[in-house]
């Protein structure tokens, strides 16, 4: 229950009154409906903010009822300009005998996970490289060009055009890990820029949308490989996940699939179809039901450059078709490359842990080389990038020694393999979930 607080007097002024609140009651505040959150001990309710939040209502769902210090921590560049946006929303603090973490948190790692934050803003690794990040747009801007000059030059052939849309389909990947630099502030000091050169990049340069983008991506960081608040473990009955998942089916004698057999069909639904079908209905879908016509109108920006170039030698039916290989190509490369640090680690519904012991519990590393951090767009240090999301990229491999060593000193894995180990553990887990749900199925 809510607990009237008051402070004394200053100067013979008396201040508004306090109140305070205990974990039980906050916790009661988790639904869509009355959404109440903490930040560094002061409790909010968002419940009629939530639908103006920029990153989405349902990210700041995720966190109602919780501690959202680490994730509000994690999530803004500039954390004393969004307090303005909180201050109407404040209605109390903790009461002084609550502990800072709700749901008896391991305070003490909570608090060197915290010292950790401080120790890489003092090393400025939150500080962008200009030079890293525009030789590698301009690396995606030379292969757009370089596929134009060759068609240019050497006609339509079956062997020129299949070089040029492996050609577009490397730009495209490239592009796609360049707007989630942007799309994480993780480039520029202001967070109006960031937007900017995001819609840009992902509009502009992909056709795809940054409102869209946003939404689905911050849901996956706040609770990554939680069902029901990551998106991105929404498999729509095509496959189960996990291990709770699949008994969970089993019993329940759930079969929409042959899920005993998802390792096998997973080849040919997972990675040849999510972006050019899947992604491709949710994004347009999605512009036009919730208005976002910015992002619409990058979207058509970059069509009209595409068919612009490419009509005139392909004519429009095969500019289609080269459009959706390039896309088939690129849906490979991205599915095997985001899904390696996620399906082989633990994926359950909400335990409520702290911001540390939950993203390393559903992300794992793959080991450093340059072709590897070319490749995955540094999402080889997946660790790093769910702990600090704004962090700029090429700076991970400075932070990680440190990360390992907290994790190290609370018995927390911290897991790093093989690129080629990490794809094989892909189709391993999804085996491992498969067998699960067919032993329960027939036999619980």
């Amino acid at each position: 229950m809510g607990k009237g607080g008051e402070k004394g007097e200053e100067s013979g002024e008396c201040k508004p009154q306090v109140r305070s609140y205990t974990w039980e009651e906050i916790q009661k505040h988790n639904l869509r409906t009355d959404r109440w959150l903490v930040i560094e001990r002061k409790v909010y309710n968002v419940t009629q903010w939530a639908h103006r939040h920029p990153g989405g209502q349902r990210v700041i769902g995720h966190c109602a009822g919780e501690d959202a210090t680490d994730a509000f921590q994690a999530f803004h560049i500039n954390p004393s300009l969004v307090q303005k946006f909180l201050k109407p929303l404040l209605i109390g603090e903790l009461a002084p005998g609550e502990p800072s973490q709700d749901r008896d948190k391991n305070s003490q790692l909570v608090e060197d996970f915290r010292n950790l934050r401080k120790t890489a803003e003092d090393m400025n690794l939150f500080r962008a490289s200009p030079l890293f990040f525009s030789l590698y747009l301009a690396h995606i801007i030379a292969m757009e060009a370089l596929a134009w000059l060759m068609v240019s030059y050497f006609g339509t052939g079956w062997i020129t055009t299949l070089i040029l849309a492996c050609i577009l389909a490397t730009s495209q990947a490239q592009a796609g890990w360049l707007q989630h630099d942007f799309g994480h502030l993780s480039v520029f000091k202001k967070s109006s820029w960031n937007h900017i050169v995001h819609k840009f990049v992902i509009g502009h340069l992909k056709g795809a949308s940054a409102n869209w983008w946003n939404h689905r991506h911050f849901q996956h960081h706040a609770k990554p490989n939680i069902f029901k608040k990551d998106p991105d473990v929404n498999m729509l009955h095509i496959f189960v996940l996990g291990e709770s998942q699949p008994i969970e089916y089993g019993k329940k004698k759930l079969k929409y699939l042959p899920y005993n057999h998802q390792h096998e069909y997973f080849f040919f639904i997972f990675p040849p179809l999510l972006i050019p079908v899947y992604f491709q209905i949710q994004i347009i879908s999605t512009m036009i039901k919730r208005r976002f016509w910015a992002d619409l109108a990058w979207a058509i920006s970059y069509y009209m450059r595409y068919f612009i170039t490419y009509i005139p030698f392909y004519g429009i039916l095969g500019s289609l078709f080269l459009l959706t290989f390039v896309r088939f190509l690129e849906s490979h490369w991205f599915v095997w490359v985001t899904q390696m640090n996620h399906i082989p680690m633990e994926i359950d519904c909400e335990k409520h842990k702290d911001w540390l012991s939950s993203q390393l519990a559903a992300t794992c590393n793959i080991e450093q080389s340059f072709f590897n951090d070319w490749f995955t767009g540094h999402l080889n240090f997946q660790i790093e990038h769910h702990l600090f999301p704004t962090m700029p990229r090429h700076n991970f491999w400075k932070i990680k020694p440190l990360v390992k060593s907290l994790c190290a000193k609370y018995g927390v894995q911290y897991e790093e393999k093989p690129l080629g180990k990490a794809f094989v553990d892909i189709v391993g887990s999804l085996k491992k979930s498969g067998d699960l749900w067919l032993d329960a199925y027939l036999h619980k």
